[in-house]
């Protein structure tokens, strides 16, 4: 007699839009949902803000959504993964309700202890957030607390030494009590089952931050390097050292207890750029991003000898950056700017990897792809050849769902550990090797584009002088 199915629901709150999974033991998804956010809003400068308590409404839309498609028994589903946006702030009060808008990760204010205020009873994150519209319970996921948070790197609990609380602006009792990834936050409560079709009592399990269980999802192991193309742009590795003495890569928590995840320097504004560039050309008529790759697609490298510089959100290290496409001559159209965009994500993230692999001293022989962009053949040949390696992607485009669904199905015990899990839902859907014309193209555009700042960041660093008199 065959086993019932068993299946979990993967909740993946992205800074762009909500993807939510019902997916089974074996990783297959039995349906799915997707919807936008609303875009972040900015009241002050500096502030940016997800505007009313869209995080939850869009999360809960977008889950019964998905459950209305999904055609098996729910008394079948055997928990949540949940997995939400890092770097998030949520200032709630007595009730547990939000006084002010969930402040984004490109507010100032996350990255600056605190500020008192009467209203505020407690202070967590998105997931911490999500969490207690969920279950009711005050709990969240120790791999989140990404930033300015009172932390203990090592123990993955809240910190014991008073300086913490006193650095963050936090006291120990605003805070919510730290599990860790695959652990048990609580259970849907009738009003969440109301409002997001979920079976009321259905478990909840901590994922970690959003990049985190990608890296998870992607099936990245021992010396695997991710590259992540989403909004925020990374490359990442995992590790069990809680620290790091070079710049080269910063440390933060695993998707898995007791692992790290090492991550690169970034793009702020990675794949948002690509959506920003397509609808500045929209008019009124939308443009398929697959009709804009088809375009580039017949660009030579290089893009007619336009170079794109990326920092439209400028790095924390030198503020002063401002984007830039720089090379017009007239001969050049929307497909040669949208290949320049590509190509410069590609080069950037090149550069990133060099010193996050020199700093390690290992080399993953292949480069894994995840994220939305990983769906564009013309971005997959493009960073074969600008790495000058083979690159793959996984079969499903959305890691961090199938890493919220794969700490679900270790919470709920279907799989017996985090390796025998990825073994059964992680799958490789195609590899791409480096195009040798194409990679001699390119080792001439990183060299032009490796020159750049020293011409341009005297220009902004001027252009900030003046803003800022």
């Amino acid at each position: 007699m065959a086993a019932e199915p068993r299946y979990v629901v993967a909740i993946d709150n992205g800074s762009q839009s909500v993807k939510v999974l019902v997916v089974d033991a074996h990783g297959e998804v039995h349906a799915s949902a997707q919807r936008p956010l609303r875009a972040t809003v900015s009241p002050a400068p500096g502030q940016v803000v997800h505007p009313g308590d869209d995080v939850w409404d869009t999360i809960a839309v977008t889950t019964r959504e998905a459950l209305a498609r999904f055609s098996g028994d729910p008394a079948h589903l055997v928990g949540v993964g949940l997995c939400t946006i890092r770097f998030c702030r949520a200032l709630l009060g007595d009730d547990g309700r939000l006084v002010e808008p969930l402040l984004s990760w490109m507010d100032e204010r996350v990255s600056r202890p605190h500020v008192d205020d009467p209203r505020v009873r407690w202070v967590t994150t998105s997931s911490g957030y999500v969490t207690l519209r969920l279950t009711g319970g005050h709990r969240d996921s120790a791999a989140n607390q990404q930033g300015v948070w009172p932390v203990d790197q090592e123990t993955w609990r809240w910190s014991d030494d008073p300086a913490a609380y006193e650095s963050t602006g936090m006291r120990r009792e605003q805070l919510f009590g730290l599990v860790e990834p695959g652990a048990l936050l609580g259970a849907v409560t009738p009003s969440a089952a109301a409002e997001t079709g979920l079976p009321e009592g259905l478990p909840v399990y901590a994922t970690g931050n959003d990049k985190a269980v990608e890296a998870l999802g992607a099936g990245v192991r021992g010396d695997d390097v991710l590259l992540s193309l989403g909004t925020y742009i990374a490359a990442m590795t995992t590790g069990s050292e809680p620290h790091s003495d070079t710049d080269a890569y910063w440390v933060n928590f695993g998707a898995r207890p007791g692992l790290y995840l090492y991550e690169s320097d970034g793009i702020r504004r990675g794949m948002w750029t690509v959506t920003w560039w397509r609808q500045l050309l929209e008019h009124g008529e939308p443009i398929a991003e697959e009709e804009l790759n088809a375009g580039a697609a017949a660009v030579p490298p290089g893009s007619g000898g336009l170079h794109a510089v990326l920092d439209w959100l400028a790095p924390t290290g030198a503020p002063y950056r401002r984007g830039a496409l720089l090379g017009f001559d007239g001969s050049q159209g929307r497909y040669h700017v949208h290949r320049a965009i590509l190509e410069s994500i590609a080069v950037t993230m090149r550069g990133h990897v060099d010193a996050l692999e020199g700093a390690l001293g290992r080399s993953a022989g292949e480069l894994v792809v995840s994220g939305g962009g990983s769906r564009s053949e013309l971005v997959m040949r493009i960073l074969a050849a600008v790495f000058e390696r083979p690159v793959r992607r996984t079969r499903l485009t959305d890691a961090a769902g199938m890493g919220a669904a794969i700490c679900a199905l270790v919470g709920a015990g279907v799989h017996p550990d985090w390796d025998a899990a990825i073994d059964a839902t992680v799958r490789v859907a195609d590899r791409f090797e480096p195009d040798p014309d194409w990679v001699d193209a390119y080792r001439a555009v990183r060299a032009r584009h490796a020159r750049l700042p020293e011409h341009l960041d005297p220009l902004f660093r001027a252009l900030a002088e003046e803003t800022a008199d």
